[in-house]
């Protein structure tokens, strides 16, 4: 038995929620894990990309137990008292690699739910999103690639996942700017301090309060205001060439209610009304390409429906 899930792209952070907001969009993994019939095969994993093409030997990637698919499938496996043993996993990739897309998110969850489906669905939600923020370290993507949309997430002391969410105006436009260079999300979390001043955390806190109101309210002044961080982007700017100038500039730009960083990065998000698009693409196009960075733009709207069996 064989069986295949769709799972989003995923945004983190949204500026000021640091580990705790994120956003799904309609780029696709697909996960599909089988049990093999041979005794003794052990456990292979195959990459794909979306030509079909098997893209093992170009990809840094485990392709063995250290994989983190078959890491979550074994926690999984040791849930209902078992372990995996010949199991075949293929995962055809859509989702840019370390672009600060939730690509390790959206396999985490994909293999998870195959998994589940292929015994009998012995997890609940709840369960699965607990060992899949295990494996990822934090629920900002892990929210969005389940249940879609937006959604506001926290990882409690007992290991649960509580989460909710919210509203989109969808009047509100995405431009996701996806540069032609990847960042190791362990490179970028290493920059971050292990403490922050007090006024840094009070100033996300009221930024993170603004957000939720704004998208409830569906005020655009406020959410203008409330995309804004300081506990993540100015340690990461070193890392992503030009961060700091591609923000400052686009908020000049009428039509642009915000710009971050794509979770660990080094893609940026852009949110706006629908105006400016084509001088948005300028200015990004224009400061990146003065460090010889090359640019994606993709106009997506939020995927609202998350993770599907196939």
């Amino acid at each position: 038995m064989k069986v295949s899930v769709k799972t989003p792209a995923t945004i983190a952070n949204l500026g000021p929620g640091f580990d705790s907001f994120g956003l799904a969009l309609p780029l696709y993994n697909i996960i599909s894990v089988e049990e093999t019939v041979l005794p003794g095969s052990g456990i292979e994993i195959n990459i794909i990309d979306e030509k079909n093409n098997e893209a093992n030997a170009n990809v840094d990637i485990p392709l063995d137990k250290n994989n983190i698919v078959y890491k979550a499938i074994e926690l999984l496996y040791n849930f209902i008292g078992q372990v995996p043993t010949e199991l075949k996993i293929t995962i055809k990739t859509q989702i840019p690699i370390s672009r600060g897309l939730g690509s390790s998110a959206s396999v985490i969850v994909g293999g998870l739910l195959a998994a589940n489906e292929l015994l009998g669905r012995p997890a609940d939600e709840k369960v699965l999103m607990s060992i899949a923020t295990e494996i990822e370290g934090h629920p900002d993507n892990i929210a969005p690639a389940f249940v879609g949309g937006v959604t506001m997430a926290s990882w409690e002391e007992d290991g649960s996942v509580v989460y909710r969410k919210l509203p989109w105006n969808d009047e509100w436009k995405l431009m996701v700017c996806v540069p032609d260079y990847e960042l190791n999300t362990d490179i970028s979390r290493s920059v971050l301090p292990k403490e922050v001043p007090m006024k840094d955390a009070i100033f996300n806190l009221k930024k993170s309060a603004m957000l939720v109101d704004a998208l409830y309210n569906k005020d655009e002044e406020l959410l203008k205001l409330s995309l804004k961080d300081k506990l993540h982007q100015p340690y990461r700017e070193k890392l992503v060439p030009g961060l700091a100038e591609i923000i400052n500039n686009l908020k000049h730009i009428n039509g642009v209610i915000g710009t971050v960083l794509c979770g660990a990065g080094p893609a940026i998000m852009v949110v706006y009304n629908g105006i400016g698009a084509s001088e948005i693409k300028e200015k990004v196009s224009e400061t990146w390409n003065y460090y010889n960075v090359n640019v994606n733009f993709l106009n997506l709207p939020i995927e609202k429906e998350g993770a599907v069996i196939l």
